[in-house]
């Protein structure tokens, strides 16, 4: 006899195709169908921002409504396996998911993921009729009160309900003062170090660490290395407190989206076996980018421009770069200083490096089709899909030894080399002397059409879908329902 499904209500701020800022948004949106072989039934709880609603298309069915959800009220609209939080006084305004388009926050955050939370633990709870759930799946700060809420102020007469709290980039935790804390709905029990109280202050995150019966992060390594004070982010004692309840479970990636043998976006399709026909991606991309022809690689980055990315010490490697013969093709936004420092060195390299400011998913894709090798340079990465995408695409990643990138990219070593395994190449230490020494070893690696083709093939072999990964949520969520 078959068992029913274990009913899992995943939250998140933003989810693939409703709603994207980063990584978080391809998780949240792919997870459902991952787990869905697993005996694993998720429905994703977003928020209802203007463009999401101007989405929904079809009048959805109202399966819930609060008279009164943090000042206002607010409906729970369904369709298939999508629930949205309607709240206009929330979230119907300009501007993006957590600011305006300035880029400034804005200043009631902590009010509008705190009703977000409340709402995924009523409904978690059974409030809304004809919804059951057996877990509650947290992602990131903006969902991190909804474990609190299920722990210190659960649905009058539910069943107690388990949560998962996953860590997409601890940098980001949703720290407010104390003042807000009255105003949350929590019982006085919930200020308290193993509460809400974080600092003198209300930590969001720390409140579902806390709270959650099981923590994951998105590769093994950085649920390592947030046990360490440089990683942790002043969270990493809590983190080693945990001990075995935190998991580190590598992201996948959508094979039937990234795939350059179909891939609708690209110039010419491929595969691992018709490599040469790379070339005329190559060809576009440069001329798209308005690089001149050239024998050395032409690297490419798709980041946000931030420090964590480390784009400040790529900046300060970009004329080594050009020195060695190589290109660069640029598309991401972020720090105002380094984007102005990136369109100066473009200024000052003519036809060798381009850059455009801000994102664009289809252009991502002719860059990783185009491109000889990808650069991510990050301080911390606690998964990364560029170089995943960078691996399915023959795209080689030269990565830092950090997070998910040490996890998922095999450094062109001499013995890895000799056996085939190498996937790209690692460099340790995020800083200028470190990423140039790490350019000298692509090149060399370029110069030599075996040795770099062999990493092409290495790399799209692997097997990073979402298939392992869904696996490792479900038996995790089977350990927490027994």
């Amino acid at each position: 006899m078959t068992s029913p499904p274990i009913r899992v209500l995943s939250v998140a701020s933003e989810a693939v195709p409703w709603v994207k800022t980063g990584g978080l948004a391809d998780v949240a949106g792919a997870l459902p169908a991952a787990l869905a072989p697993h005996g694993v039934a998720a429905t994703t709880l977003i928020p209802g921002y203007r463009d999401v609603l101007a989405r929904l298309g079809k009048r959805p069915r109202t399966a819930h409504k609060w008279a009164d959800l943090f000042g206002g009220p607010a409906r729970l609209l369904a369709r298939d396996a999508m629930l949205v939080l309607d709240a206009p006084h929330l979230f119907d305004r300009p501007g993006r998911p957590y600011g305006d388009d300035a880029g400034h926050d804005w200043p009631d955050n902590w009010r509008r993921f705190a009703a977000f939370a409340r709402a995924a633990a009523d409904v978690a709870g059974g409030a809304a009729k004809g919804l059951r759930f057996d877990l509650l799946h947290a992602h990131d700060w903006q969902a991190g009160l909804a474990p609190a809420y299920l722990r210190f102020a659960p649905v009058a007469g539910s069943k107690p309900v388990p949560a998962v709290m996953t860590i997409h980039n601890m940098a980001f935790q949703g720290y407010f003062p104390a003042e807000v804390f009255p105003q949350l709905g929590l019982p006085r029990q919930a200020w308290a170090m193993d509460g809400v109280e974080y600092h003198g202050g209300v930590g969001l995150l720390k409140a579902g660490l806390e709270s959650a019966q099981a923590i994951t992060t998105v590769s093994p390594t950085y649920a390592r290395e947030i046990r360490q004070p440089e990683f942790g982010m002043g969270l990493d004692g809590l983190i080693r407190a945990r001990g075995q309840a935190v998991h580190g479970i590598v992201n996948g990636i959508d094979g039937a989206e990234w795939n350059p043998e179909t891939d609708p976006a690209i110039a010419a399709r491929y595969t691992a076996a018709t490599l040469p026909d790379r070339s005329a991606n190559r060809a576009a991309l440069a001329a798209e980018f308005g690089l001149e022809a050239g024998d050395g690689p032409l690297f490419i980055v798709v980041s946000r421009l931030t420090w964590q990315k480390g784009m400040d010490v790529l900046l300060e490697a970009l004329d080594h770069l050009v020195w060695l013969g190589g290109r660069l093709a640029l598309l991401g936004s972020g720090d105002a200083a380094l984007e102005a420092g990136f369109h100066a060195a473009a200024a000052r390299h003519p036809g060798r490096i381009g850059v455009r400011i801000g994102y664009d998913e289809a252009l991502s894709h002719r860059m990783q089709a185009g491109g000889d090798a990808i650069l991510v340079p990050s301080r911390f990465e606690p998964c990364g899909l560029t170089q995943l995408y960078g691996l399915r695409y023959g795209c080689v990643p030269v990565v830092a030894r950090t997070g998910g990138l040490a996890d998922t990219v095999i450094d062109a070593n001499v013995a890895a080399l000799a056996i085939g395994a190498a996937t790209g190449v690692q460099f340790d230490g995020v800083h200028p002397a470190a990423l140039k020494a790490a350019l000298d070893r692509t090149l060399a690696l370029w110069r030599c059409p075996e040795d770099w083709q062999a990493l092409q093939r290495a790399g799209m072999a692997q097997d990073f879908s979402w298939a392992r990964s869904g696996a490792a949520y479900a038996a995790l969520y089977r350990q927490l329902v027994a």
